[in-house]
């Protein structure tokens, strides 16, 4: 896909593995300079982040008054999600919790969510996919050989919050995602997973299974949601200092949280793609973004990132019974889901979209909002 020389940052580390990356005339990417450009708007600004909490604590508390919640807390058991659990309730709200089961929990996110949630005295609700029909539906997005693989969990996530809050009557959800952390992606690795034409079109394609319940969320039904249900999306470690091993430990002292063994490998599924399937098939390994944030963040060195990344993505020494494990829960062959791995790299651009539509309606929206 990219004829591209090689070319990796001179301050962080994505590369040419992103075929759209630019440089700048002193070496840096685009990506770690528009980190730098946003980092004053979208982090922590001492007293004047603290006193926006206090008003957004205070927006949630009134926006909830007369129900049993004033907002929902998506929880995935890993530790963004546990830890804003955690200050939710410091915050002195009254949550919600809500976790997308799609089949593929590890037991230490099972425990995570339940010992977080027992000892916080956080009601909570599991959003069960049917496993027949998601399977399914992940296989289908493997066989369409794009990097996005993860559009049906991105998706099915967002629904189920959404479904929950709305059953409900609550206002607020309140996210997990931070740009302290999660502040540097390649867009050449993550398409809108809202395009629900896209994900009907891959199906129809390779699916076997008519999509009865499981919980779309594209561009119409966020409408419907935030316009005609009043419901918002806040994330508030964005207002907060922010430091995830400190909320690690602090999560493993308190509520004795346990890790998982590696980035979002709370779900099987997510931590097999993201360190396997991704890198070695589509040459899009996360952890160059992870390991730029860090280092934009100044929670890391270059020479370090540098040197873990010289290291497999994968362990070399369990990748075989992950194989293993992967193949047998989707019922087919480990041969078959090799030969998925040999199919040629496709786009999403090579199946029915509506990127055009999309782009125009979030670019007037942005700029209604300002």
């Amino acid at each position: 896909m990219n004829k591209r020389s090689y070319q990796i940052c001179n301050r962080c580390v994505l590369d040419t593995s992103d075929p759209f990356i630019e440089f700048d005339e002193l070496g840096n990417c685009n990506h770690c300079n528009h980190y730098f450009n946003q980092l004053q708007n979208l982090t922590y600004k001492g007293k004047e982040s603290d006193q926006e909490l206090i008003e957004l604590v205070n927006q949630i508390k009134k926006r909830g008054e007369g129900k049993k919640y004033d907002c929902v807390v998506g929880i995935s058991g890993g530790v963004d999600s546990c830890y804003v659990a955690y200050k939710v309730k410091e915050l002195g709200l009254r949550p919600l919790a809500v976790h997308m089961d799609n089949g593929w929990n590890s037991e230490a996110a099972v425990h995570n969510i339940e010992t977080v949630c027992e000892k916080l005295g956080i009601d909570y609700e599991c959003f069960v996919l049917d496993w027949q029909e998601f399977k399914d539906l992940q296989l289908s997005f493997l066989k369409a050989s794009i990097v996005e693989v993860e559009i049906p969990t991105d998706i099915a996530i967002q629904g189920a919050v959404h479904q929950t809050a709305a059953k409900y009557g609550i206002k607020t959800i309140i996210s997990g995602g931070n740009y302290a952390s999660e502040g540097l992606l390649p867009n050449s690795w993550f398409y809108n997973p809202k395009d629900s034409k896209l994900l009907k079109a891959i199906q129809k394609q390779f699916g076997s299974k008519p999509l009865k319940t499981f919980p779309f969320f594209d561009l119409q039904r966020e409408f419907y949601y935030k316009f005609i249900k009043g419901i918002k999306i806040k994330y508030i470690l964005n207002f907060m200092p922010y430091d995830k091993d400190a909320a690690r430990t602090l999560l493993e002292e308190k509520l004795g949280w346990r890790y998982y063994g590696g980035k979002h490998y709370e779900s099987k599924y997510t931590g097999f793609v993201q360190s396997y399937i991704q890198p070695v098939k589509f040459n899009a390994d996360y952890r160059r973004a992870t390991l730029a944030t860090e280092i934009c963040a100044g929670k890391t060195t270059r020479e370090i990132a540098l040197e873990e990344l010289n290291k497999p993505s994968y362990d070399p020494f369990t990748i075989k019974q992950e194989t293993d494990y992967i193949a047998k829960k989707f019922g087919i062959a480990v041969d078959e889901f090799k030969n998925i791995m040999d199919l040629p790299v496709k786009t999403y651009r090579d199946y029915p979209n509506n990127e055009k539509l999309l782009n125009f309606f979030y670019g007037l929206y942005r700029k209604i909002i300002g």
